[in-house]
């Protein structure tokens, strides 16, 4: 194979088995360039142990450990929730954490001196235009290397044995070896039996899910919880006042418990294809439908629906890799302005991977039980509504009659 000599390459590095192969490979077929590996802490906890040492022992001269989940936090998720942003029902997990991980590769790549940035994304999946749309958004015109398009390797299982002769440890087996993503929002399982759509997800194996538990092994009981917020944004959980990253972790263990957050969809990739993946997003589930149900109190019927318009293309733009992008930009200042007055308390009980209402309140509820009350009220005169109903429907009269008119010809 021949290919163009680097000196130096920057890799994002997480330590699984694509990048783990990927440092030998590309010192093999690139001219043996120095490796700088950058791992991005977004909440993956102990795939994060032995990192520095693994990457190191594999070939790399220098490793970055960056923490990015305080930015993952506040500058990704929380306007996401705030927007109402899901993409077919997925709560958008590996796509919020891709944005903030490019741009700090690119940041490292300038600082460094770098020639190219390399991932180890497939050429089937998203990762790789999400990767790179940030990349190109903080160092243009950087080469990006993607082995997966370039390499002769075709499946997982021949990952595994280039590993082995290279004397890469691996974490993984070739019976255990689902694809995964973790980070502090969600876990996504993708490959072996979930390729059949006819496959049932093995909730309920030991092993399989490890962000909380099947809802068929959740408490008989059901857990009460409250969350406030200001400005569409989570400050307070149970009564206590936490920062936003702080009442994710709370929700995940707690809804993790009861079941909560388990999504089997079969999605529609930016590629083209469909996929089936399995997802765990406990807090996330959680966070989401607190903040929608404070909103259909504080915000107004037009802008509710005008938001829920938008989070749509909000959400496309998340998944497609365009979250530096000026349509994501201007879409995230309409969502501020909704949220103005978004601020007040939810309770809500889970119970067996349910989220059931409890109970809202808030200074900015635009519900008045006086006007919608089924008893006697003093502020709604209901004659009004005859008038209302003829104006509203005097185009369809028109119609109507212009219609029989042109019939009874």
């Amino acid at each position: 194979m021949a290919l163009k000599k680097y000196k130096k390459i920057v890799l994002a590095y997480s330590g699984g088995l694509d990048t783990s192969i990927i440092i030998p490979w590309l010192k093999e077929n690139y001219g043996d360039p120095e490796i700088i590996a950058v791992s991005g802490n977004v909440g993956q906890a102990d795939e994060l142990e032995g990192l520095e040492e693994k990457a190191l022992k594999t070939g790399a001269s220098k490793v970055y450990v960056e923490d990015l989940t305080e930015e993952f936090v506040n500058d990704i998720i929380v306007p996401s929730v705030q927007a109402g942003a899901k993409y077919e029902d997925y709560l958008l997990g590996t796509a919020f954490a891709r944005p903030i991980i490019g741009k700090r590769l690119a940041e490292i790549a300038i600082a460094e001196g770098a020639d190219a940035i390399c991932h180890g994304c497939t050429g089937k999946g998203n990762d790789q235009v999400r990767f790179e749309l940030a990349i190109k958004a903080f160092a243009p015109g950087m080469k990006i290397i993607a082995p997966w398009r370039e390499w002769d390797i075709k499946s997982r299982e021949e990952e595994i044995e280039y590993a082995e002769a290279h004397n890469v440890p691996l974490k993984i087996n070739r019976e255990t070896n689902y694809s995964k993503d973790k980070n502090l929002w969600h876990l996504s399982h993708e490959g072996l039996d979930l390729e059949d759509t006819g496959n049932e997800p093995l909730y309920e194996k030991e092993g399989f899910l490890e962000m909380g538990v099947s809802p068929i092994a959740a408490p008989d009981e059901p857990t009460y919880i409250t969350l406030e917020f200001e400005q569409g944004k989570p400050v307070a959980y149970n009564g206590k006042k936490m920062n936003a990253k702080e009442i994710i972790l709370k929700l995940n263990e707690v809804g993790g418990k009861n079941g909560i957050g388990l999504l089997d969809i079969v999605e529609n990739r930016l590629v083209g294809m469909k996929c089936r993946g399995v997802y765990e997003t406990p807090g996330g589930e959680i966070l989401y439908a607190a903040h929608n149900y404070l909103e259909t109190l504080c915000l107004d019927k037009m802008t509710m629906h005008k938001k829920q318009e938008l989070s749509v293309c909000f959400a496309e733009l998340v998944y497609n890799g365009l979250w530096y992008s000026p349509l994501r930009e201007a879409l995230s200042a309409f969502v501020t302005k909704t949220q103005e007055h978004v601020t007040g308390k939810v309770r809500l009980k889970l119970y067996k991977g349910n989220i059931i209402k409890a109970g809202a309140w808030s200074d900015w509820s635009l519900y008045s039980e006086e006007i919608a009350t089924f008893g006697e009220d003093n502020v709604y005169d209901q004659k009004d509504s005859a008038g209302f109903i003829n104006l509203w429907g005097l185009p369809t009269s028109v119609a109507a009659a212009v219609k029989r008119k042109n019939e009874q010809k």
